[in-house]
């Protein structure tokens, strides 16, 4: 993120909204995919949101990560009710990696690994590592302090360490 993203103060432009859909589109997507069947929908749709303000928000990215949030929980809601309704099975959910030739970890354990975690660790890993927020930006997305979102990161890698099979580096 430029400082000039985050220091506007008129409405979002299609400048600005084309480089956060560049810089952190696929992240974000990953993020709202572990809580919803659409996560594709729910960022396009707080992208039109975004461009919907009359101000740009202070700390535009935050902000998205909090709309997209805020959308997924709405589509896994929907989602639910729907299948409650037309009484089906659950909907399959996308994988959250890519296999990869020469991977140390194959994507099927990484998923595996992942949604294992309980939704409050998932989150912070996810919104921390692929999202690239701070633990005090994450901790104010889902609504808890920094230290307790570091906390939940802290014993999220511990837990994938020991569910893969993969130690800590040792450090010098």
């Amino acid at each position: 993120m430029e400082a000039s993203d985050s220091k506007a103060t008129g409405p979002p432009g299609p400048e600005l909204i084309g480089r956060l859909l560049d810089r952190h589109g696929a992240a974000l997507e990953l993020y709202a995919r572990q809580l919803c069947d659409t996560p594709d929908d729910c960022v396009q749709e707080a992208l039109v949101e975004l461009a919907r303000q009359r101000r740009t928000p202070d700390d535009v990215l935050p902000w998205l990560y909090r709309v997209v949030r805020n959308k997924a929980i709405s589509a896994s809601r929907s989602a639910r009710r729907r299948r409650r309704h037309e009484d089906e099975a659950a909907g399959r959910r996308a994988t959250w990696f890519a296999p990869s030739p020469g991977d140390a970890v194959d994507a099927a354990s990484a998923t595996a690994a992942l949604e294992s975690l309980s939704q409050k660790q998932r989150e912070v890993v996810v919104a921390h590592l692929w999202g690239g927020l701070t633990f005090r930006q994450v901790g104010r997305l889902v609504g808890t302090s920094d230290s307790t979102a570091h906390r939940r990161y802290e014993a999220a890698l511990s837990t994938l360490r020991e569910r893969l099979g993969v130690s800590c580096p040792t450090r010098e």
